[in-house]
């Protein structure tokens, strides 16, 4: 289907090429389903909104396609690619098994100044919340969860994470957009503080696999109401 149009012009950074500009722009567009699954790409529609000539969507477009968040269909064109439930099961089951172990080992080996900074990101959590204001929401959210993998003191899993957070990135913004979701993520957040500050590792562990579980839920709740997943795949 053709979209409207949601882009912006983009604006020039002396310290990075046009071309990384526009994919990072038409990139973050698809993860924040501006751009949604099943979407198709026009190249002369989005280098009009972004300003640009069509090389450097072209470029853009071929470097998503690497990345699996575009997909090319013979004699039709790019479009967004689809998700289905089996993505989205198969991503939440490595995250919940990575996120439980680093909750694990966070509370053994979190230093004060990294739970004070998780706690930091509870009360701009809480606010952003309040506003109701999903862009930060998803921002501070990345933040926390990083917070607490450094904290985990152990390099492999953080590699692992690293290599899962394009989809984690899209999938996290499809979830927190369930209606009363990022309150209950929030409350969520709170009480894994809670344990990694009690050194609890048993107690962080088992919060942080039923916070994924959660969070999965609710992406798949809200990716049915919106009609945009793909069930057979």
């Amino acid at each position: 289907m053709p979209y409207s149009k949601r882009l912006f012009p983009v604006k020039l950074d002396g310290y990075k090429p046009l071309r990384e500009i526009v994919f990072e722009t038409i990139r973050m567009a698809i993860i924040n389903q501006v751009l949604r699954p099943g979407e198709r790409l026009m190249e002369t529609q989005l280098a009009d909104e972004l300003g640009v000539s069509r090389t450097p969507v072209r470029e853009a477009i071929r470097k998503l396609e690497l990345e699996g968040l575009v997909v090319m269909v013979p004699r039709r064109g790019a479009y967004v690619a689809g998700i289905s439930i089996r993505d989205i099961h198969e991503v939440f089951q490595v995250r919940g098994a990575l996120e439980a172990l680093a909750a694990s080992l966070a509370a053994e080996r979190i230093t004060a100044e990294e739970l004070e900074e998780m706690e930091r990101q509870l009360v701009k959590e809480a606010e952003e919340t309040e506003a109701n204001n999903l862009k930060s929401i998803v921002q501070i959210d990345t933040t926390f969860h990083d917070i607490m993998y450094k904290a985990s003191r152990n390099q492999k899993l953080m590699q692992m994470i690293n290599n899962l957070q394009e989809q984690l990135q899209r999938f996290r913004s499809a979830s927190l957009a369930r209606p009363g979701r990022s309150r209950t993520a929030l409350e969520e957040h709170k009480k894994i503080v809670e344990a990694i500050a009690a050194r609890d590792t048993k107690l962080a562990e088992q919060l942080a696999l039923e916070h994924i579980e959660n969070a999965e839920n609710a992406m798949i709740l809200s990716l049915e109401q919106q009609g945009i997943y793909y069930k057979n795949e």
